[in-house]
């Protein structure tokens, strides 16, 4: 039977927070150009000795307002876990690797599943 955990509410808003923040990281990465910096692009065929194609475009590189959200997330990110890392409920708990396995698991509770009859 799994255990539950009596989780403090700074530390479920905490791995909440972390998780928005990585999604929201992810999602930016995901629009931006594959480089920081300009550079060009290239195409590599397998006639080239290659063992697969590989295809980049033109990278006009980042502009200082991505820079700046991405620096800005990555360190609200850093915060976020080294907060949860060094909580003081991990010292109170019996088993805490299952403890933070079921913090990963926690769901803000407006999210929260709902059973039909």
């Amino acid at each position: 039977m799994a255990e539950t955990f009596d989780f403090p509410c700074d530390l479920v808003d905490a791995q909440l927070e972390l998780r928005s923040v990585r999604s929201e990281l992810s999602a930016l990465y995901k629009r931006l150009p594959w480089s920081v910096e300009p550079l060009p692009g290239w195409t590599h065929t397998k006639d080239g000795g290659r063992y697969f194609e590989t295809k980049r475009p033109d990278s006009p590189g980042w502009t200082d307002e991505e820079k700046q959200q991405v620096n800005d997330l990555r360190a609200r990110q850093m915060e976020l876990v080294t907060f949860i890392y060094v909580h003081d409920f991990w010292a109170s708990c019996t088993d805490p690797v299952a403890a933070r396995s079921a913090l990963k698991h926690v769901t803000a509770p407006d999210t929260a599943p709902t059973r039909d009859g």
